[in-house]
């Protein structure tokens, strides 16, 4: 019984090694595996530990440290407006502008005032001298009409019989406009102006200018030889060479003026420094003038019949 005993002993001596050798590779197993994990542990503590500590500032540079530009928009319109709009403007800026603007209007009154008067300074003596003849001439044939349209009134209203005046009156205006039209004859004091051209160098512009003055100084009524001068009397050269054509018809030297109105005006405008008769001398052209009392214009114009117009209804 003894020897079937022994047997069983190195087998469970053998059965009982086998968990023995296979402890000893989980105990070295185990341990690996922990200070695998341990490390895994310690990196993450690392990671929130430098997580949770402030980065460290870095010190700005002075380009850095500046102040950020504004960007403007690329557009030129936009730019402008940004800058124009709304508007800036401070107490003094506004005084400053309101000074500059009153100083523009005065300079330019002022340039204004000097530009009016340029042309007197320029202008030569006896130029001065035939302004002032005309506008003293003008002045008293305004006044004259004046004291007459003045006296018609008082006529009027002192008239027992108004209508019969009036129509005086109207007849009386109406024979003053035919003698301007030049459809009514025309006598009083005046002038009668003779140019001789032997040499032949008076020309249409001179006779023009010849009739301005006249007409300047105060004439009423002008007739050049037998054409009776009206608001549309034209003067053209002849193409045939000698004379002058006025409103269509011949006229050739000696050229004669005879003209209506006062003798004491139309003589110092035609002989005045520079006038009329100073230019005809310079054009070996001799002129005469001749005051008398009493002058007939009795030349007459054609009235030209009319073609669009007509009396308005009464």
């Amino acid at each position: 019984m003894s020897e079937e005993k022994e047997p069983q002993g190195p087998e469970r001596s053998a059965g009982a090694e086998e968990p023995a050798e296979k402890r000893p590779e989980q105990a070295v197993e185990q341990p690996a595996e922990k200070a695998e994990g341990g490390a895994a542990a310690a990196e993450a503590d690392v990671e929130a530990e430098q997580e949770a500590e402030p980065a460290p500032e870095k010190p700005l540079t002075p380009r850095q440290g500046a102040p950020v530009p504004v960007v403007l928009p690329s557009d030129g319109r936009t730019r402008l407006k940004a800058a124009l709009w709304p508007p800036r403007v401070s107490r003094g800026q506004l005084v400053v502008a309101l000074l500059l603007f009153a100083l523009g209007l005065a300079l330019a009154i002022q340039v204004r005032s000097t530009n009016d008067h340029s042309q007197l300074r320029g202008a030569r003596q006896e130029d001065l001298v035939r302004i002032l003849d005309e506008l003293d001439g003008r002045q008293q044939r305004l006044q004259f009409e004046k004291t007459q349209l003045e006296q018609s009134l008082a006529q009027l209203e002192n008239s027992s019989n108004q209508a019969k005046e009036a129509q005086e009156q109207t007849r009386r205006k109406a024979a003053e406009l035919g003698v301007l039209a030049g459809t009514e004859k025309a006598t009083g004091p005046g002038i009668v102006l003779t140019i001789d051209d032997p040499q032949g160098q008076v020309k249409a512009d001179m006779l023009l200018d010849t009739l301005q003055e006249l007409r300047a100084a105060g004439a009423e009524a002008i007739q050049i030889n037998d054409v009776r001068v009206v608001a549309g009397t034209y003067f053209t050269d002849n193409a045939s060479g000698g004379g002058v054509r006025i409103d269509g018809k011949n006229v050739s030297q000696p050229f004669r003026f005879t003209v209506v109105g006062n003798p004491q005006d139309l003589t110092p405008a035609l002989n005045i420094p520079g006038g009329v008769v100073r230019s005809l001398e310079k054009q070996q052209a001799r002129a005469t003038i001749a005051q008398q009392q009493k002058v007939v214009v009795d030349a007459l114009a054609t009235p030209k019949p009319l073609q669009y117009g007509k009396p308005a209804a009464k």
